[in-house]
């Protein structure tokens, strides 16, 4: 698959990522990429974000890739049964944060923070720092084998934003790239 085959859509985390962020750099570099708005990025709410990502793919006229990053991975993990039977053909998450890390911080209600513990109805890549300090790497591998997701080692990256310094993130871009053909 190439991107031009796909309608992708960006999944931010916490604060939306901003110009900086990879997230932000691929949407504005990739033609068929359109990023999910959500009505609070600084308070999350699991209905409404998973809401927003159903809506978003039963909106796309092309199959789906999903690219979340932080706790937009939790967010696909909430959308995931609603999504089953869409035309997702995959998701590329990046940096969870873990039920640990969401648990700590007060302005994320405890059933967002819950992650799904169910495989996804469709084919996934979770990516993971060996140095994130939102999430272990044992906490990721945990949670890619619950959801059923390839395992991506992406090596002392903090978390994979702009503020650990990757904000074009050509590893990551790569690393996408190999992820859609994959998907056929």
């Amino acid at each position: 698959m190439r991107t031009s085959d796909a309608d992708i859509l960006i999944i931010p985390g916490l604060g939306g990522s901003g110009p900086e962020h990879w997230q932000t750099r691929w949407e504005g570099k990739l033609s068929t990429a359109r990023r999910i708005e959500q009505a609070n990025w600084d308070k999350p709410h699991r209905e409404e974000w998973a809401a927003a990502i159903v809506a978003a793919v039963k909106a796309s006229t092309r199959p789906v890739v999903l690219v979340a990053h932080s706790a937009g991975v939790s967010s696909v993990g909430h959308a995931a049964a609603a999504l089953e039977g869409l035309n997702v053909a995959g998701a590329f998450l990046v940096s969870p944060a873990s039920e640990r890390v969401l648990h700590s911080i007060p302005a994320i209600p405890a059933d967002f923070a819950q992650h799904v513990r169910h495989k996804l109805p469709f084919r996934s890549v979770l990516a993971c720092s060996t140095s994130d300090r939102y999430c272990t790497v044992d906490e990721a591998q945990e949670l890619a084998g619950a959801w059923g997701s390839e395992f991506s080692d992406a090596g002392d990256a903090g978390h994979i934003n702009a503020d650990s310094g990757h904000g074009p993130w050509p590893e990551g871009l790569m690393r996408f790239a190999g992820f859609l053909r994959a998907l056929g």
